[in-house]
């Protein structure tokens, strides 16, 4: 009987690495990254409702059936793998955006409700999920809901009573240097004129954040102390919640 892989772990530790090595290993699994129609995760996505959607039709006639192609429907909204479509329309993807959940778009029993129905709402087996679990949900729940720890806990201990347990399995690249790890994300994530692309956006998003005004985040080092207590907090949810179905592996040393 196949698992459902959940692979998490924070930035730079490797997840996408690990989740090209599963799936050119077992092609018999279906891989879900960020981005993608997926029955669990909404990053980078849109939900929408009826008539939120049907306004965006209208709005992007020439794209109709592009914009259809990247939509599933749930119950009684439908889910936009928005950054997918490749356009020229000046504001497309702007105006997608606002219908994403993260960022604080959602009130918390909002958000809250949508993933925990969406969780229940899930049966299946032989997936691999990248970064549904912990990365987006859990920055939401640091940096724009402001939850203390405890209450994060509790957010994590009342999901997994949604959980199909039977077939989950989740691996978490523990970081050893994560100021490291950050270092060579900056390098890699450049632009062919050398331009960092990746670091001035993350900055951006941690001093933007509701968290980040309150603590007067601004610069490489608030960034790696965020990280830091999110990895202190996802390892203890592993521990404490997620028990025999948490595989905590070191970060990049998972193929020694």
């Amino acid at each position: 009987m196949a698992k459902n892989i959940f692979i998490e772990g924070l930035q730079g530790a490797g997840k996408s690495t690990l989740t090209s090595t599963v799936e050119k290993r077992r092609p018999d699994l279906h891989i879900y990254r960020e981005g993608d129609l997926c029955p669990v995760e909404l990053a980078w996505c849109c939900y929408m409702t009826c008539e939120q959607y049907e306004q965006a039709l209208k709005q992007y006639p020439d794209i109709t059936e592009e914009i259809r192609k990247w939509t599933m429907q749930e119950g009684a909204y439908y889910i936009v793998a928005y950054t997918r479509i490749i356009t020229d329309y000046p504001g497309f993807h702007k105006y997608m955006e606002q219908y994403e959940i993260y960022q604080g778009r959602k009130s918390l029993a909002e958000f809250r409700q949508i993933i925990f129905d969406r969780y229940s709402s899930f049966h299946g087996e032989g997936n691999v999920f990248e970064c549904a679990f912990f990365q987006n949900i859990i920055e939401d729940l640091i940096l724009y809901y402001q939850l203390p720890d405890e209450e994060i806990v509790e957010f994590y201990r009342q999901l997994w009573q949604h959980v199909e347990r039977e077939h989950f399995l989740l691996i978490y690249l523990e970081s050893e240097d994560i100021s490291g790890n950050l270092m060579q994300i900056r390098r890699e994530r450049m632009d062919a004129d050398s331009n960092e692309v990746w670091y001035p956006l993350m900055i951006e998003y941690l001093k933007e954040s509701p968290q980040g005004q309150t603590l007067g985040y601004q610069d490489f080092v608030d960034l790696v102390s965020h990280l830091e207590h999110r990895q202190k907090l996802e390892l203890r949810i592993c521990r404490e919640i997620l028990g025999e179905h948490a595989m905590i592996l070191p970060s990049k040393k998972w193929q020694e």
